[in-house]
């Protein structure tokens, strides 16, 4: 399984989605190792990579928190939660999409 964090410096949820991937893969029994993080610096590499905002976690490529009606492009994305809306995924959610 391929695990990618995209994100930029400029949001700082990218971090919180990073412990909580971290958190999930454990739970796994996978090595947190196995993350491949990509920095999106430019609108134009956002759009060439469909980047949904930061963080953007795909797992084989895919996103799967992706609704089909985010825009692509430099900004801090939302999730909704059992919570409410949050700049991350929870650690459940994404233990879910993991598994």
């Amino acid at each position: 399984m391929r695990v990618e964090l995209l994100h930029f410096d400029g949001c700082p949820n990218w971090k919180v989605a990073d412990v909580r991937l971290a958190e999930a893969l454990r739970m796994l029994g996978r090595d947190g190792s196995d993350v491949e993080y990509v920095r999106v610096e430019t609108a134009e590499v956002a759009d060439e990579l469909k980047f949904l905002g930061s963080p953007t976690i795909r797992i084989d490529g895919a996103d799967p928190f992706a609704s089909g009606g985010e825009s692509v492009g430099l900004a801090c994305r939302v999730y909704a939660t059992p919570g409410g809306l949050a700049g991350s995924p929870t650690t459940a959610q994404l233990l879910e999409v993991l598994s």
